[in-house]
C-alpha cells in the first residue's frame, strides 16, 4: 500500500511540475513533453505495470525526447524478483512482435514492387501454387497486405508442421474463414505466406533479403533475426515466461482462437525458460526456426527510427532515394478500411487517436509501437517489455494501450502549442 501511495504521490508531483512549465519559455514545448512523457512512463515502472521502456520521439531532423526507464529484465522464469535487475538502455534490443509485419515484411514488398519484380495487385497464386486453388484465386498481395485475403487471423501451426516449408504448406491448405475482400481481419497467416513470396521472387532466404537490401543499406545494425546466434547482441529486453498466453490461446475456448480439428495434448513444445533473444511468438518460432513475416525480429529505437526516416522522407535516405516516392506513397494512401498497405492509418485506433490525415503506425504483442505523424514530420517511438511482468490473475497481460494513447495525446498537444 504504501509503495502505490508513494508512486501516486511522485505522479502528481511530476504532473504539478509538469503544469508549471511555461511553454513560452526558451525550449519550454520540448520541456513539457519531455516531462510529460517522464510522469507517464516512471509511474507506469513504479506502480509495477511495465517492467521498462524505451521512448524516442523525433521532430524533423532532431531526436526531442529520448530515454529508458525502469528494467530490462526485472523477474525470472519463475516470477522472482532478478537481483540486481537489468537496468534498461536506450540501447537494448527489443523482440518487435508484429512490428515485424511492417519493418521487415511490408519493406521488402515496397522494395520488390520498387524494382518491378512484383506488383501488389498480383494474385498470391502467381507465385504460390497452393493459392491457385478454387477459394483462393482471387487472393492478391494488396489483400495480404491490407489483412482482407479471408485467411484464419491466427491457427497454432507449430502442431502440425515443425519448419517453414511445412508451414507454407499448411496455411495454403487451410479452408478460408472469410469472403475475400469483404472485411478487414488481422491475419498473421497473410504475412507469414508474405514472407513466402518475398522468398521466391528475391531467391533468398527472407532473413538474408531483409537484411541484405534493407538493414544494411540503411545502417540498421541492430536489427535481426534470431540475434542469439550471432553472439554479438549482448543486450536484449526480457520477454516472456514460456508462452503461457499462447498455450492459453490453445486450451481456453472462450479466447475464441481454438480450432476443432487440433486437440491441445496432441503436442507439447512449450519453451520452459524465460525468453531473452528468442521471439516470444509460437509460430515464428515453434514452425520457423525464428523467422516468419508475421514475427521475429529484434531491433533498437534507433534502428527503427531509419526506416521511419525514410518514410517520411518519401523514399529519401542521406545516400540517396531508397524507394521511390510513388511507391511509399502508394503503400501509405488510406483503403476503404482506413488503413494503408501493412500500415494502419485509422485515426481512431487507441495507439494513435485523433491522429493528423495521413498519420500511420503499427504495434506489436510484446509491448512495441510505431506512430508517425508525417505532415509535422513527427514520429513516436515507444518499446516496452511488457511480458517481463508475467501474466495477471485473469491470464492477461498489462495493456499498454492507454500508456501509448497519453503519450501519443502529449505529441498532439505538443505540436498544438508554440514556442
Amino acid at each position: 500500500m504504501k509503495h502505490h501511495i508513494r508512486s501516486a504521490l511522485a505522479l502528481f508531483l511530476s504532473l504539478f511540475i509538469v503544469t508549471n512549465i511555461s511553454a513560452s519559455e526558451p525550449g519550454g514545448r520540448k520541456a513539457v513533453l519531455r516531462a510529460v512523457v517522464d510522469s507517464i512512463l516512471e509511474s507506469q515502472v513504479s506502480l509495477g505495470k511495465i517492467p521498462g521502456a524505451v521512448i524516442q520521439v523525433k521532430e524533423g531532423d532532431r531526436i526531442i525526447c529520448r530515454q529508458a526507464f525502469g528494467y530490462a529484465m526485472k523477474y525470472d522464469f519463475n516470477h522472482e524478483p532478478v537481483i540486481p535487475p537489468e537496468k534498461m538502455t536506450v540501447g537494448h534490443m527489443f523482440d518487435l512482435a508484429s512490428l515485424t509485419k511492417v519493418i521487415g515484411t511490408t519493406t521488402s514488398v515496397m522494395v520488390l514492387a520498387d524494382r518491378g519484380l512484383l506488383s501488389i495487385d498480383d494474385p498470391a497464386g502467381k507465385y504460390i501454387p497452393a493459392f491457385n486453388s478454387d477459394d483462393k484465386r482471387e487472393i492478391t498481395l494488396r489483400h495480404l497486405l491490407t489483412h482482407t485475403a479471408g485467411l484464419y487471423e491466427w491457427y497454432p501451426l507449430y502442431y502440425l508442421a515443425s519448419d517453414k516449408e511445412e508451414c507454407y504448406r499448411l496455411i495454403g491448405s487451410l479452408p478460408l474463414r472469410y469472403p475475400i475482400g469483404e472485411g478487414r481481419h488481422y491475419s498473421d497467416l497473410g504475412f507469414i505466406i508474405l514472407g513466402q513470396i518475398i522468398e521466391k521472387v528475391s531467391g533468398m532466404p527472407l532473413e538474408t533479403f531483409v537484411r541484405d537490401q534493407i538493414f544494411l543499406p540503411l545502417r540498421m545494425k541492430k536489427t535481426t533475426y534470431n540475434p542469439l546466434t550471432t553472439g554479438r547482441y549482448k543486450k536484449i529486453a526480457a520477454t516472456s515466461a514460456g508462452n503461457p498466453y499462447e498455450k492459453r490461446m490453445v486450451y481456453d475456448s472462450t479466447l475464441g482462437y481454438q480450432v476443432k480439428e487440433i486437440d491441445p495434448r496432441q503436442w507439447n513444445g512449450w519453451r520452459t525458460y524465460l525468453l531473452r533473444g528468442e521471439v516470444n511468438d509460437g509460430n515464428a518460432w515453434y514452425a520457423n526456426g525464428g523467422v516468419a513475416g508475421s514475427a521475429g525480429l529484434f531491433s533498437t529505437a534507433a534502428d527503427l527510427q531509419k526506416i521511419v526516416d525514410m518514410l517520411v522522407n518519401k523514399g529519401m535516405t542521406r545516400s540517396g532515394q531508397f524507394i521511390s516516392t510513388e511507391t511509399v506513397t502508394a503503400f501509405l494512401t488510406k483503403d476503404k478500411y482506413n488503413n494503408g498497405l501493412g500500415w494502419v492509418m485509422d485515426p481512431v485506433n487507441s495507439f494513435m487517436k485523433d491522429a493528423p490525415e495521413g498519420s500511420f503506425g503499427h504495434t506489436g504483442f510484446t509491448g512495441t509501437s510505431i506512430a508517425v505523424i508525417p505532415s509535422a514530420r513527427v514520429s513516436v517511438i515507444l518499446l516496452i517489455n511488457r511480458q517481463n511482468t508475467g501474466l495477471s490473475e485473469e491470464g492477461l497481460y498489462y495493456n499498454p494501450n492507454q500508456v501509448r494513447m497519453q503519450i501519443f495525446r502529449a505529441v498532439l498537444r505538443y505540436l498544438s502549442e508554440e514556442d
